[in-house]
């Protein structure tokens, strides 16, 4: 079962879905690859779930705040183990830096892969929380984002890494 809530933030409404191992999903309103909430439910309190999508909000709100830079929250990621591990690094990129999409494929050891591992960071379901906004075009582009290039960039400068 995946339960979710709804947070205001600085780029829009965020739709944060967890079940009760962790986080499953964060979409921004328009995200490019939401395929809706049926079948959700939202959340109730006292369940596992409940208390990682409350972890979650507080977080993000510390994030947006300019208070945390790292997130240790608990993560579900449903994806194949190709997708899976593409996210999991996007997750060791630090606070402030960025990466190409050809590094990062080349990070995996998949060079030759670099569409099918920029097809996976498109479709990482826990945006902001698994960085992905902190991968641009190899001439350092601000390109290809679910949640939108305008959040991107505003993620990118809230990190220090645009100006606004």
């Amino acid at each position: 079962m995946i339960s979710y809530i709804e947070q205001a933030s600085p780029v829009g409404n965020l739709l944060i879905a967890a079940t009760d191992a962790g986080i499953c999903g964060i979409y921004f309103e328009e995200h490019k690859h939401f395929k809706g909430k049926d079948g959700w439910m939202r959340s109730q309190a006292g369940s596992p779930a409940a208390g990682h999508l409350a972890q979650a909000a507080m977080q993000l709100g510390e994030y947006f705040a300019g208070k945390r830079t790292t997130f240790d929250v608990p993560l579900d990621m449903a994806g194949t183990a190709f997708q899976r591990d593409v996210w999991q690094a996007l997750a060791d990129i630090p606070f402030g830096r960025s990466i190409s999409y050809a590094q990062h494929a080349q990070k995996l050891g998949k060079p030759k892969a670099l569409r099918a591992v920029g097809a996976a960071i498109g479709r990482n379901p826990v945006s902001i929380i698994v960085p992905c906004h902190r991968v641009l075009g190899s001439s350092g582009a601000v390109t290809g984002y679910a949640g939108g290039l305008e959040r991107k960039r505003f993620l990118l400068a809230l990190e220090g890494m645009l100006l606004p």
